[in-house]
């Protein structure tokens, strides 16, 4: 079942994106961050568990980012993943964004989405202020990619 997060799912949250992040995935979280950013965030639940996550942070009037898709292996591809960003590009919607993006090494799965892939000095210099966390930063190689929303959902590829 695909739902807004909810305080009671940030540790579960917060395990789950560290697991992602120590495996090289992702940049992990913390519990502060988490709950600062609740209402960013859907989690996918099985069973009365989150096996999924993912953020829709807005950065600017028009431009807002996909954080920290993570989906528990056992989850993966099977649909879990695609219903998380989903949700979020029909959140971004709802709010009129009209550019989201974001920064993976999954550029398949975001492809068959409907991301392309752009080069990062493509984007503002605000995004960044994240980067500076990463063990990576300044050679990230993290694939960036954009997604131009239309008038309607029905124009992304869901």
């Amino acid at each position: 079942m695909l739902r807004k997060a909810r305080i009671s799912d940030i540790k579960a949250v917060h395990r789950l994106i560290n697991d992602c992040a120590a495996k090289g995935e992702m940049l992990s979280r913390s519990l502060a961050e988490l709950y600062d950013n609740i209402r960013d965030y859907f989690v996918y639940e099985e069973a009365g568990d989150v096996v999924g996550a993912c953020a829709l942070h807005i950065c600017w009037e028009d431009l807002a980012e996909i954080r920290s898709l993570c989906v528990i292996p056992d989850f993966r591809k099977k649909g879990a993943g695609r219903a998380l960003v989903n949700a979020c590009l029909k959140e971004a919607e709802e709010f009129s964004i009209k550019r989201v993006f974001l920064l993976t090494y999954q550029n398949d799965f975001f492809g068959k989405v409907g991301f392309g892939i752009i080069d990062k000095t493509e984007l503002p210099q605000k995004i960044w202020t994240d980067c500076i966390k990463c063990a990576k930063f300044p050679k990230c190689d993290e694939i960036a990619m954009v997604l131009e929303i239309q008038t309607s959902s029905a124009d992304i590829r869901l």
